[in-house]
């Protein structure tokens, strides 16, 4: 009896020493996975960029629990739905595994001498490093709702839960974990905000349009894929997108034996891509307005080569290029 109340005693004990020594196998999964996106500012093996370095730095559970819900500097926190307690004890298990390095790895994007005051704001406190230099995501989101600065800037401050409020508002199905944390206020201010929210606007906000490609279906003729494009705005608020091109990037190797979908323009070879393009000039589309298309090749792509594309338009119009553009990620396998 005494031997079993002693057992019982230790089993917070175990279960806390298991939790602190974690998983470095699935530490380096979430890591390297699209359930997060810390390596963005923190190095794709952790080596650090924007934020510090991670690999080799012995950091305890406790120290590296810290730094995610109640971080130093312009880091946003994050909540236990985004990353678990256990998750963090797994990155901590990871990056003990790794080699400290001798010098923290660069910024993903730095601001150019000439760039305009609210970029630089937009890079400096960390906003660039995950939605790119153009902020193209935030600027989908502002053209697909027409949005104002309140909005904006609560999906900055309190993203975990205005981000899937948005998402209803635009009718849809948000069923992954929400990838942004929580910025603070008395780091990051409300007038940095307005700078980033007003030279979003001013170079142009953009259409919503979302790409979706299925995985390809072996049949007699080959392996057909279905591509599914949708403006995802609002409407009577979203941005009509009037001149989408779309582009999929064929597999070294791979024919294309058919392909439907209005405006197919049919195969060339693209010098910048180094590859085969399909291409397609849809029609305009409207929020909520969807369009499908096919492809059918002569073998399936592979992980290393896979079927992928984007969509390229100019109106509504963006003042730092040609065009605005919108990735279609790779095909499943």
């Amino acid at each position: 009896m005494t031997r079993f109340f002693v057992a019982l005693l230790m089993l917070p004990l175990a279960y806390g020493t298991a939790l602190a020594q974690g998983n470095a196998q699935a530490g380096k999964a979430l890591w390297d996975g699209p359930a997060t996106q810390c390596r963005n500012c923190h190095g794709a093996n952790g080596e650090g960029a924007f934020g510090p370095d991670l690999a080799g730095r012995k950091l305890t559970v406790a120290q590296f629990t810290h730094a995610v819900r109640k971080p130093w500097g312009v880091m946003p926190a994050f909540i236990e739905s985004q990353v678990s307690d256990a998750e963090i004890a797994n990155l901590v298990a990871y990056f003990d595994g790794l080699p400290a390095v001798a010098t923290p790895g660069k910024w993903r994007f730095e601001a150019a001498a000439n760039a305009a005051r609210g970029q630089v704001v937009a890079i400096n406190v960390g906003c660039s490093q995950c939605h790119g230099p153009q902020l193209n995501g935030p600027r989908a989101n502002m053209g697909a709702v027409d949005m104002d600065f309140d909005w904006f800037k609560s999906l900055v401050y309190t993203h975990t839960s205005a981000f899937p409020l948005h998402a209803k508002r635009l009718e849809e199905n948000f069923t992954l974990r929400v990838r942004m944390g929580n910025f603070n206020p008395n780091r990051v201010w409300e007038s940095q905000l307005r700078e980033v929210y007003d030279w979003a606007r001013d170079i142009g906000v953009r259409g919503r349009l979302v790409a979706r490609l299925g995985k390809g279906e072996t049949g007699a003729n080959g392996v057909t894929y279905t591509l599914m494009v949708e403006n995802g705005g609002l409407p009577g608020k979203g941005l009509t997108v009037d001149d989408p091109t779309i582009r999929l990037i064929i597999p070294k190797d791979v024919n294309v034996v058919a392909a439907t979908g209005t405006g197919y323009k049919g195969v060339s070879m693209d010098e910048q891509a180094k590859a085969s393009v399909a291409v397609w000039q849809a029609p305009r589309m409207a929020p909520k307005e969807h369009q499908s298309f096919t492809i059918t090749l002569s073998k399936a792509g592979t992980a290393a080569d896979n079927l992928r594309g984007e969509i390229r338009w100019s109106k509504p119009a963006v003042k730092t290029g040609p065009f605005d553009t919108q990735a279609i990620a790779p095909a499943p396998l």
